[in-house]
């Protein structure tokens, strides 16, 4: 195994190699796919049913949707079909003749639910009506990157509807703070929430918010949205109810999702020479045990150890890998369990079996100490919090070492081209100042509810709101 490239000097190569050499994916014969492998899969699990109880614990259920939407469909919502235009897959061919109607591969669900959505409501009886699917989706990607850009991908997409505006708002906002929540308590990322510009909103949709997580080389990554579609769909497909004083009203819509992005957003954040590191709460293997023996007659002791604290771990609810692989010296077990980001390893051998204890060590480096076996399950269980703990605020240092306050673009543009960083500046909300930011391969990430900056990042024109500029995978 080759050795990564350092993460400091060449962070894109280092990314693209440590997503394979840890086994989170493999390439695919599919240009713009990746084949996502089990340990990777299993890190994208974890998040999943994390995920998956808060949309429920927030009054949403699961459904399923088609795959083939009808090219009409999206040609109902002009914005919608306009933005998406260049990333659709179109079936033309089935059965072995032409269809009559093409079909498009889901690159969202929006029309296809919606259609259903008017079917479903007649009353404001039925509403909120509140829907989440977990699926794969198709947007015929350019500049692929495993994980943060690929032709399928796997998310899931909320869509609700509501009898107010002031519903909608409050779900696409609560939403918000959902995913939030996920990056920061388990994903140990900290984020930055707000609202994209008319520019770069969903296409369709009134309002567009944003969480966006700043990568170790200075360039924003949009973690996830949640879109106020209020009532434009709705009208698209004819969606109406008759209102509590017995009028015909349009409900208003919401949309929000997040997707295997997050596991690449881990990958970066986290990520260090060595390889992954992953926060404990999502991590496949919590920890590793290595048995360490050199004489065949302590093997049998030595193993029975590890056993014995493997099965004391696994009742405690830690998720435990006993590596009993024969073919590998310890030193390189422990550079392939570093590789893979496992956040503790334990080590033991004759000498530890007779004094009763176990070698423990953590990913970060934080300690490395002798551990007495009767007390190893609350050292590991108080171990892991602290390593949670300890990433999210390592993760916070370093962002804020990457955010900058930034009052002309004339100034601070040739900064951001050539050392990356983001930029906390004015804006007068102009798409004409908006797009300059494109010359320095920069755009406006999102818009905050402060104002700290007077004037406008371009011109004279006083500021409407603080907006965040970085580039952007």
């Amino acid at each position: 195994m080759k050795k990564l490239p350092d993460i400091k000097k060449s962070f894109s190569e280092w990314y693209q190699e440590v997503i394979y050499q840890a086994e989170l994916a493999d390439q695919s014969p599919v240009r713009g796919s990746i084949v996502i492998r089990p340990y990777g899969y299993a890190i994208w699990e974890h998040i999943r049913d994390i995920l998956d109880k808060k949309i429920k614990a927030t009054g949403h259920q699961n459904a399923s949707f088609p795959l083939l939407i009808p090219e009409s469909f999206l040609k109902r919502e002009a914005e919608h079909v306009e933005g998406f235009a260049p990333e659709l897959a179109v079936v033309t061919h089935a059965g072995g003749k032409e269809l009559e109607e093409p079909l498009v591969v889901r690159p969202t669900s929006e029309t296809i639910i919606h259609y259903m959505f008017a079917r479903w409501i007649s009353s404001w009886r039925d509403l909120p009506l509140k829907i989440n699917q977990w699926a794969n989706v198709v947007r015929w990607e350019m500049r692929p990157r495993p994980f943060l850009r690929t032709t399928e991908f796997f998310w899931q997409e909320g869509h609700t509807a509501h009898e107010t505006y002031q519903e909608a708002y409050d779900e696409a906002h609560m939403m918000l703070k959902e995913y939030v929540d996920l990056c920061h308590t388990y994903l140990a990322i900290p984020v930055i929430a707000g609202t994209k510009s008319e520019q770069e909103k969903f296409p369709g949709a009134d309002k567009t918010l944003t969480f966006e997580g700043i990568m170790q080389d200075g360039k924003a990554l949009q973690m996830g949205t949640s879109h106020l579609l209020s009532q434009n769909f709705a009208r698209s497909f004819t969606m109406t109810f008759q209102d509590r004083n017995g009028n015909v009203a349009h409900p208003h819509l919401t949309s929000w999702g997040a997707t295997t992005r997050l596991v690449g957003a881990v990958v970066m954040v986290h990520g260090d020479d060595k390889g992954l590191v992953l926060p404990p709460r999502i991590a496949p293997i919590q920890l590793v045990i290595i048995p360490i023996f050199k004489a065949s007659e302590s093997k049998d002791t030595v193993l029975q150890a590890a056993r014995t604290i493997e099965t004391m771990l696994v009742h405690a609810g830690v998720r435990v890998h006993l590596d009993l692989d024969d073919n590998k010296t310890p030193g390189a077990k422990f550079y392939h369990w570093e590789l893979k980001g496992v956040p503790m390893r334990l080590e033991i051998g004759p000498r530890d079996v007779a004094q009763g204890v176990a070698m423990i060590a953590d990913r970060l480096g934080l300690s490395k100490e002798a551990v007495a076996t009767d007390a190893i399950v609350a050292h590991v269980l108080n171990k892991l919090e602290t390593i949670q703990q300890a990433m999210f605020n390592r993760a916070q240092e370093r962002m804020k070492s990457l955010m900058h306050t930034g009052h002309k673009l004339s100034e601070f543009g040739p900064q951001l081209h050539e050392h990356n960083g983001a930029y906390r500046t004015g804006w007068c909300q102009d798409k004409e100042c908006e797009q300059l930011l494109k010359q320095y391969q920069a755009s406006t990430r999102c818009l905050l509810d402060e104002k700290t900056v007077e004037q406008c990042f371009n011109c004279n024109k006083p500021s409407v709101t603080d907006v965040i500029v970085a580039k952007s995978y």
